[in-house]
């Protein structure tokens, strides 16, 4: 049987780090990563290249076109591909590539480590194996982050934990696929679209406010200005302080009359938001024009706004693509 051709995009992040005196430091190219696990060759072929070499807090949307542009134009020279990427921010890569790159019938997999590759004691190599042996399995398609042998769709991770191995949890979604000794365990497969659609259009001017007691509505009011869409972070299943010295209805609608676009999503993790449960949400959305993140996760809310309003900036429109479905990223 003929070996899958993968390739992979080293962008930085742990997993290519070497230990300085200032701290970990991006290093290592995608070649020298490689050279790490030689059993690769057993599964696949493998080819690499290098598009940046960055700690993952410093990407930005421009680094997604950049990945989006390199996978449009080695897409059909490859099987599937794998990003090796920092855990930091990986989360929102994986959901941007999910909007910019849709119905892909390629796997597009997203890895990387919580300990360099070069460390004695460190899961980067089980992760890289997992994800090449995943992207050569005949069921993987679109965009995934594999981490700790779980499979987690694009829309639909977070990173829970700030060291431990198993930083990943798929949120208000269930494990596409598990990895257990070097077997893909799947549980959710789809039927594959026969192309990809790329998008190569970004709006950065998306910003997230998140509510803490007592924060004052003028904050709100300085971001809107200076953005395009605020995500409103609220507590629980969403609201907003409604009492009239805070002003926030007046804030909101004023700005969602000059245009700007406004989500309401939740600070809590799982189960996501229902505005229509307390007074403080019900009476928000009943008054003003605001759109409702439900179980989408705030990764995916910022990534599929910057998406949206680089196509386009008629409000209808905007409400029609946020509510549409986009790789189960929104289910009630």
């Amino acid at each position: 049987m003929k070996k899958k051709k993968i390739l992979m995009i080293g962008t930085g992040g742990t997993i290519a780090s070497k230990i300085t005196p200032n701290g970990l430091d991006p290093q290592l190219t995608s070649e020298e990563i490689l050279a790490f696990i030689p059993g690769i060759s057993e599964i696949c072929e493998v080819d690499t290249l290098q598009i940046c070499n960055i700690d993952s807090t410093n990407i930005a949307p421009d680094i997604w076109v950049l990945m989006t542009d390199t996978i449009r134009e080695k897409y059909e020279q490859y099987d599937g591909f794998v990003v090796t990427h920092g855990t930091d921010t990986m989360a929102y890569t994986a959901a941007a590539l999910s909007y910019m790159i849709q119905d892909s019938p390629k796997p597009i997999i997203i890895t990387g480590a919580q300990k360099p590759i070069n460390m004695e004691i460190t899961d980067s190599k089980t992760n890289l194996f997992d994800s090449f042996l995943y992207a050569s399995s005949d069921s993987a398609s679109g965009v995934q982050i594999v981490f700790n042998g779980k499979v987690i769709l694009g829309t639909r991770a977070r990173k829970t934990h700030s060291k431990s191995f198993q930083a990943f949890s798929s949120i208000n979604y269930p494990y596409l696929a598990i990895i257990q000794d070097g077997r893909v365990i799947s549980y959710i497969t789809k039927e594959k679209a026969p192309a990809p659609r790329f998008y190569d259009s970004l709006d950065a001017k998306v910003a997230l406010f998140k509510l803490t007691p007592g924060v004052d509505s003028d904050i709100l009011a300085y971001m809107l200005e200076r953005n395009d869409a605020i995500i409103i972070e609220s507590y629980g299943v969403g609201g907003i302080p409604s009492a009239p010295e805070y002003g926030y209805f007046e804030v909101i609608n004023h700005w969602i009359g000059q245009g700007k676009t406004v989500v309401m999503t939740t600070q809590v993790p799982n189960e996501g938001s229902d505005m229509e449960i307390y007074k403080v949400g019900h009476e928000l959305k009943s008054r003003v024009n605001i759109l409702e993140a439900y179980d989408m996760i705030t990764e995916a809310v910022v990534c599929k706004l910057m998406w949206i309003l680089g196509q386009t900036q008629d409000p209808a429109r905007i409400k029609q693509l946020f509510y549409t479905t986009i790789s189960n990223d929104i289910l009630y």
